[in-house]
């Protein structure tokens, strides 16, 4: 841990032992008012005077601290849960805490990014050491000014007490001092038992703006003299821009320009990021949204075909194809699958099918450039902003000191917001306009346009002895672009002869990240398959589990196994008991799952309404190690939950010669409010242990649980998502 001082931009840089860590300003400080004070008075009240400490720092002269978040904001609440850490660290008063939206910053911050569920895993140690070496600093400051021994003195909401003399000093009268101090090699961490911010329910601190209207989102950005501008993209997959004739738009009332743009040009080398099916684009530019919504349509575009077109029936069958005949990469062996087969008494074989899926975030794909000879500046909402700038970069030929970023709050992102295509673009229209332009996109523009879900296909075979025991299992998957399997996760480790495979099926649809990439098609087919294959072994669907998990913990398979059988196990377990399964005439499904480092178990029930099932209560077990917000974790367990009810039961993009069918919300189905569950039930695990992911992991196994109730309710097994559409009954 370093620390340079005397300076606007010191900062304490921590990094985390898995290379993904965060550097922080070198303190959050604020100068507290006493506790009598604060019962007096306990709103919150903005100061007269700021005091700049550094680039992530304010301090009120009343006590008020301004903290900087780096990290982007899509609903998971990070903007909440991480200053929650360093301020636990730091023991100050969470009501003095104001938290701000920071920029892109790589040479502060590391990680600026929002995918993976990884923010506070990644953060958690960092941040924590953060606050507590600002803390240590501040007392050993107290300790001179007070002329004491550091060990005498003590800190509590943000202010330095010695008690021996009834003295004290808040952190602003010492914050100065403190950061010429050298710091120790080491700092003692608070004891989780002592926490008093952690692991207390915390307010959205962007609740009160959210609610009353107030500008966070992309959508609310305003520029003096920007324009506004509307792309048009070709019609179909598989399609490009030949030409444009803009002469009959150029003369209407409130538009100023006509461009078009090549965000991928001869010689660029695209990143992973780099998503993006179209290209080249032709962009209206004019005073209002309205006005060049309606301007496009007057454009005479010629498109030309530079690959042939996909359809969905013919996508399918072309990945059916490969999945029965192709050669695949075979991604892990254990024992001999085919002797294990051909002896078993009984064999049971089932295929799982998902379609592609868009992201459908409630606040479209949006982004504000203006790039002049002297820099770039952009705002939006973006999961990456670190590799937009490295794109715009290139594209504008412009040193990246050159282009700030500025991230807004985005109204969703589910993984679309990793690929920044609209930010590029955006970037390229205004250096072509030579004005300040704000892009939006209509839906249409985005579900057309859109990076999807992939399709997926997967087969399994397990093989059975004449006591029902597993002695053999095969999973082959294939999808648009990538396998949705995950070779190393369970039930790999139960069973002595483990044979899985991937293929993958090319495609001009742009694929790219889903919320909890390829788990959310995976989880669901592995655990409606493992309830058929309890069934053949004549076992409840638990105790199956749990005997496979016995064989992980006593005698693992492999020793690549990417889980940990004993807390799988216990999340399992934890559901049974509080869910109350029961054993015998039980019309609810079960399903558990490991990804994004947490472990889920849930139990569904389910009615049916003829038949449309309509899923009526869920009991939800989540090992995530510490939760550091309760109130935030809830929201994101339970947001996870009814979006993967919702898709699995009604959502699939369809393509009629690389055209997608549905564009819009009348054609695409979403899950309605009166069809959500009217009860979910969340069950956190104590253990300690440091935290992991929460907003991508309790998607994944609901799915599984809601095909096992469907069974289990209407007799009826299903394969093939969306649910509820005419179901395929034979695997």
């Amino acid at each position: 841990m370093v620390v340079q001082n005397n300076s606007r931009r010191s900062f304490l840089k921590v990094s985390a032992a898995t290379g993904g860590g965060l550097m922080l300003g070198l303190s959050w400080l604020t100068s507290c008012e006493s506790d009598k004070a604060k019962k007096a008075n306990p709103e919150l009240v903005m100061p007269a005077e700021w005091v700049t400490v550094n680039a992530f720092l304010k301090i009120g002269d009343n006590g008020v601290v301004t903290i900087m978040s780096p990290n982007p904001e899509i609903g998971q609440n990070v903007k909440t849960s991480m200053p929650m850490i360093v301020a636990e660290e730091l023991d100050v008063d969470w009501r003095n805490v104001v938290v701000e939206q920071a920029g892109l910053d790589t040479e502060n911050y590391t990680r600026q990014l929002a995918g993976g569920s990884q923010s506070i895993r990644h953060g958690w140690e960092p941040l924590r050491k953060t606050g507590a070496m600002a803390r240590h600093l501040l007392v050993a400051a107290a300790a001179q000014q007070l002329e004491v021994d550091a060990g005498e003195l003590r800190t509590e909401n943000g202010v330095i007490y010695h008690d021996g003399s009834d003295r004290s000093l808040g952190y602003g009268e010492v914050a100065s001092l403190a950061a010429t101090l050298t710091p120790p090699e080491e700092v003692t961490l608070k004891d989780p038992a002592d926490f008093r911010i952690i692991g207390h329910g915390k307010k959205n601190v962007d609740a009160r703006k959210i609610v009353t209207g107030q500008p966070l989102y992309g959508l609310d950005v305003q520029r003096d003299g920007m324009l506004y501008a509307a792309i048009v993209h070709p019609p179909a997959f598989g399609m490009s821009l030949k030409s444009v004739d803009d002469s009959a738009v150029r003369g209407m009332a409130g538009i100023r320009d006509v461009v078009t743009i090549d965000a991928r040009p001869e010689g660029l080398e695209p990143q992973w990021s780099d998503v993006n099916a179209f290209p080249k684009l032709v962009a209206v530019l004019g005073d209002n949204t309205w006005r060049v919504l309606n301007a496009r349509k007057a454009l005479k575009i010629e498109w030309e075909r530079d690959s042939e077109p996909e359809s969905s029936e013919g996508h399918r069958s072309a990945l059916e194809a490969l999945l029965n005949d192709g050669k695949a990469e075979e991604a892990r062996r254990d024992g001999n699958p085919e002797a294990a087969f051909a002896r078993a008494a009984t064999v049971v074989e089932r295929t799982y099918y998902a379609p592609f899926l868009p992201h459908n975030t409630m606040e479209p794909m949006n982004f504000y450039a203006n790039v002049t000879a002297d820099g770039a500046e952009l705002e939006g909402p973006i999961q990456t902003p670190e590799f937009l700038r490295k794109t715009v970069s290139a594209l504008l030929d412009m040193p990246e000191d050159k282009i700030s970023i500025m991230m807004t709050r985005m109204g969703g992102g589910f993984g679309r917001r990793l690929y920044g295509n609209f930010g590029v673009e955006a970037a390229l229209i205004s250096k072509a306009a030579g004005a300040p332009v704000k892009l939006v996109y209509s839906r249409e523009d985005d579900m057309t346009q859109g990076t999807y879900r992939p399709e997926y296909l997967v087969r399994y075979r397990a093989g059975l002895d004449e006591d029902g025991k597993l002695i053999a299992f095969h999973v082959r998957g294939t999808g648009a672009n990538e396998s949705p399997v995950f070779a190393n996760r369970f039930p790999a480790g139960t069973v002595d002869n483990y044979l899985a495979e991937n293929l993958s099926a090319d495609t001009n649809i742009s694929t790219g990240a889903w919320r909890a990439p390829r788990s959310n098609f995976i989880a669901g087919a592995e655990q409606s398959f493992l309830d058929e294959v309890a069934e053949a072994a004549g076992k409840d669907p638990i105790a199956f589990r749990l005997e496979l998990f016995d064989r992980a913990k006593s005698d693992p398979v492999g020793e690549d196994n990417d889980y940990d059988a004993e807390r799988y196990a216990g999340v399992l377990e934890l559901v049974r008991d509080k869910a109350n399964w029961n054993t015998g005439d039980d019309k609810r499904g079960v399903a558990a799952y490991y990804c994004h480092n947490s472990y889920v178990a849930q139990v569904l029930e389910l009615e049916m309404k003829g038949s449309e099932p309509r899923v009526t209560e869920v009991h939800c077990a989540v090992d995530c190690g510490i939760v550091v917000n309760p109130e935030g974790a809830l929201n994101q367990i339970e947001g996870g939950i009814i979006d993967g009810i919702g898709h699995a039961l009604y959502g699939a993009l369809t393509f009629t010669d690389g055209q997608p069918d549905q564009q819009n919300f009348d054609t695409y189905r979403l899950i309605r409010h009166s069809e959500a569950p009217t009860a979910i039930h969340t069950h956190f695990v104590e253990n300690g242990i440091a935290p992991t992911g929460l907003g991508e992991p309790s998607l994944p196994p609901v799915i599984g649980a809601l095909a096992n109730a469907i069974y289990r309710a209407s007799g009826e097994r299903v394969y093939e998502q969306p649910y509820a559409r005419p179901r395929q009954l034979k695997g």
